[in-house]
């Protein structure tokens, strides 16, 4: 049995904590605002709607992207191996978790090597962007990419959970020009992803003119990774920290329009509390190419395969017949729908 490293304890928590305990933040996503305008004469048949596009060289039968979740011990290496094999049944995109423990101990490397089980997946790498404030640098990210044979290299930025972390590396001065670096240095794209807070204006402005492709806003209304330390303080003036930010962040809807609108050359993400088919071709209408989800799959990955698939298909049938009743035949157009605010 593999010896569990504290990173892969950490990893460990955040695995029963989010399977287990209520981990929501205080506020929702924002996309309850929005509605489309229905169409009583949408002048297309269902079975024709084209859920397709191509993304970083890799055709996509569906909008949805399973978001970087968990690796470093074997429960997360055997839900990693479903979430790849159903991403590869199904044809959607899927994240990795945070290769960093494998970077660390190779002998967890193995963990993260899912292609075998997702050879046509659109597969995205993952490290922690602050870690190249802590000796990580071009190499290291290329090792992430070639580790996973990765098309894309996710830079996650979580610095409000660094900061409620006893353990937390929150040293972050600096770290942009070295963003930079790592995307004028690979030869694949880099996303700038957040983990549950969003993107102001001002941070997709700065994080596009170091290079990023995409980002994924991961914006407030899901996960709360500061609930989720909340849980795994042992101590009541740490638990009272992190309990504090349980409201903080900017809400999906309202990061997707802030890169949309600070930098519309970027690739949009669209993740952060969504939970149905509608929320994503919410996104989509708002901007976005892709809705990524975490929770949801990682509670059916715990389950089985077959359950994983189910998520999958039941989301995917709720964003056609989503787009069949707004009038869109296809994503292009669906981005072209225009959403009304409720009052």
């Amino acid at each position: 049995m593999t010896e569990v490293t504290p990173i892969g304890s950490r990893k460990s928590d955040h695995i029963r904590i989010n399977l287990e305990e209520d981990v929501r933040s205080g506020l929702t996503t924002g996309l309850e605002r929005y509605r489309f305008v229905h169409r009583a004469l949408p002048e297309l048949d269902l079975e024709s709607i084209d859920l397709g596009q191509e993304l970083f060289g890799r055709w996509l039968q569906a909008p949805l992207l399973i978001s970087s979740m968990t690796g470093g011990t074997e429960q997360a290496t055997e839900i990693n191996r479903i979430l790849a094999s159903a991403a590869q049944q199904s044809g959607i995109a899927m994240g990795l978790g945070s290769q960093r423990v494998a970077l660390e101990h190779p002998e967890l490397v193995p963990g993260f090597q899912v292609r075998p089980y997702a050879p046509d997946v659109l597969l995205l790498a993952n490290i922690g962007a602050i870690q190249l404030n802590y000796g990580y640098g071009v190499d290291e990210c290329r090792r992430a990419v070639e580790m996973a044979d990765a098309d894309a290299l996710i830079l996650h930025l979580n610095a409000l959970q660094e900061a409620v972390q006893p353990e937390g590396d929150t040293r972050w001065s600096g770290l942009l020009s070295k963003i930079e670096m790592v995307c004028s240095a690979l030869p694949i794209p880099v996303i700038a992803k957040e983990v549950g807070w969003g993107f102001s204006k001002e941070d997709v402005r700065r994080l596009a003119e170091a290079g990023v492709a995409a980002i994924d806003v991961a914006g407030a209304g899901g996960t709360s990774w500061s609930q989720v330390e909340m849980h795994r303080a042992t101590d009541e003036s740490q638990r009272q920290l992190a309990a504090a930010f349980v409201d903080w962040g900017i809400p999906t809807a309202e990061a997707v329009t802030n890169v949309c609108s600070a930098a519309p050359e970027l690739i949009v993400i669209a993740s952060g509390g969504l939970r149905s088919g509608v929320d994503i071709a919410k996104c989509i209408a708002l901007g976005a190419r892709l809705g990524g989800m975490a929770g949801p799959f990682l509670k059916a990955a715990a389950s089985s395969l077959e359950e994983t698939v189910q998520v999958i298909e039941e989301l995917t049938r709720e964003i056609r017949v989503c787009m069949f009743a707004a009038g869109a035949g296809n994503l292009e157009a669906l981005g072209d729908v225009e959403l009304t605010l409720a009052t």
